[in-house]
């Protein structure tokens, strides 16, 4: 599943979005997948799980997915964590840890906190180097400086 996660980030980066992609699972049967959506739809909710879930809730006809999987190429935002609790997932699975922005074991433990009324099994390092790869590629390329930018005006 986080190979196909994988496919959606790539397919995010080809549209120019950060490159994440999330894929939902209930037993073996795939409810949806999708990827980042922020720039093209012009809504900063529009992470690949935030996709997902949209989708799931629709065709599953519940904003409640408790026996569901999701499988996401970086660890989830502080947004999407609670988001995921907000459905009741019963597990996360994610690639590659996020120090700067994760939810889940880098900056904050939201699916873990026992003072909220939900918690979410979590597991981590799945394709964790193809995943972190992605992700670093994409950034150093929007780092790249362009030489005509190094001309100084005159």
């Amino acid at each position: 599943m986080m190979q196909l996660a994988l496919e959606e980030a790539e397919r995010a980066e080809t549209d120019g979005e950060v490159p994440v992609g999330a894929v939902l699972v209930i037993g073996e049967n795939i409810i949806a997948k999708n990827h980042n959506r922020s720039i093209s739809l012009a809504d900063p909710s529009a992470h690949a799980e935030i996709q997902v879930l949209r989708e799931a809730g629709k065709k599953m006809n519940n904003y409640r997915l408790p026996n569901a999987t999701l499988y996401v190429t970086i660890e989830p935002c502080l947004m999407c964590a609670g988001a995921i609790l907000q459905a009741r997932l019963a597990r996360l699975v994610f690639g590659a840890p996020d120090p700067k922005a994760g939810a889940v074991v880098s900056l904050f433990q939201v699916l873990h906190d026992k003072r909220l009324n939900h918690t979410v099994a979590t597991e981590s390092g799945i394709l964790q180097e193809a995943c972190g790869k992605l992700l670093s590629r994409f950034f150093q390329k929007k780092r790249v400086i362009a030489p005509t930018d190094l001309i100084a005006e005159t």
